[in-house]
């Protein structure tokens, strides 16, 4: 059976963008499909929705639903770090709005084949880009220790990732390691007892692991650069993260592009001439309500995060302003 894709915080997301009927919107994580659908339901025919997924079966998928919508509908398979090359291929150098839903659909994680899930048994894979040669399995079995430690560490945030790290090599050594049930088994039993009642042990490492495969942090930066220059002023970008990891970045970046001054504090006036690129919607992300959380188990770790591009400033000059 098919799993329903239940998009999280779609309504304060579709009002966050201020929809313009005869605009141009881009979904730069198609997925689904559900934040698109409310997109063009509010625009005109002569309005224009442009979505993108690495996943063909989720532009397929996502094809199939917005059919019938009259909007102009142009749809691409790519990777939203290669945003701006797609804008200029596509003819649409600056838009009214942008959306990113951060992280794995529902049908990506319930399609045992595609090795996103500990629930379910299926082959190490966890690309969202099945074109791309790296897959989980090519991880779990060829990483050193230290660099499976590593991408514990930094990507699944786990505490016992010596451990996990060292259980997988020693597994490894019997003989390759090819399932989601065979790593979520050796991970579990690297976990202390007392440590497994509250949440799957595997959790984490499957987290850090498809984080890896398909780069999804080291992109991210770069992508909300090219969606803020991208933007007409007055557009806005509206960006759903589902764990601290993203929702760091995505804080970090607003907060540059919206006080890129680098003028010490004690200076009575900016004389460093960098100036916001966008201003904030919400100071504080917006979170999804008691009836949502309660309907969609998805929704828990959400976090949305609005902007709107303002008059002068190059998001580009501030980005890199910021890593000096």
């Amino acid at each position: 059976m098919e799993s329903k894709h239940i998009s999280v915080l779609l309504e304060e997301t579709i009002k966050g963008l201020c929809i313009q009927p005869d605009g141009c919107y881009v979904d730069c994580t198609l997925g689904g499909g559900g934040h698109s659908e409310e997109i063009c339901k509010a625009l005109s025919c002569d309005g224009t929705l442009i979505g993108i997924d690495q996943d063909q079966y989720a532009l397929e998928r996502a094809e199939k639903r917005l059919a019938s919508y009259s909007c102009h509908k142009i749809f691409v398979q790519n990777n939203f770090k290669n945003l701006a090359d797609i804008l200029i291929k596509t003819g649409y150098t600056k838009v009214d709005g942008i959306v990113f839903d951060l992280g794995v659909s529902s049908f990506q994680f319930d399609q045992a084949d595609r090795g996103f899930s500990y629930r379910f048994d299926g082959p190490l894979d966890m690309r969202m880009d099945r074109r791309q040669d790296l897959d989980a399995k090519k991880i779990v079995n060829h990483y050193t220790e230290e660099q499976l430690k590593k991408i514990l560490w930094e990507y699944g945030e786990e505490k016992l990732s010596g451990k996990v790290a060292s259980a997988i090599v020693r597994a490894r050594k019997e003989k390759p390691i090819t399932t989601t049930l065979e790593l979520a088994s050796i991970v579990s039993d690297a976990y202390p007892a007392k440590l497994k009642r509250k949440k799957h042990p595997a959790k984490k490492t499957f987290q850090a692991l498809r984080i890896e495969v398909n780069q999804e942090l080291a992109i991210l930066k770069g992508a909300l650069t090219q969606a803020i220059d991208h933007l007409k002023p007055g557009g806005r970008l509206c960006v759903i993260s589902f764990h601290s990891l993203e929702d760091r970045q995505v804080k970090q970046c607003f907060n540059t592009q919206s006080n890129p001054c680098t003028c010490p504090k004690e200076f009575p006036q900016c004389i460093c001439g960098k100036v916001p690129t966008i201003k904030k919607i919400s100071r504080k992300p917006i979170l999804p309500d008691a009836k949502e959380l309660e309907e969609n188990r998805r929704a828990h770790s959400a976090k949305l995060r609005i902007v709107e591009r303002v008059e002068g400033g190059n998001a580009y000059d501030n980005a890199k302003t910021s890593e000096r």
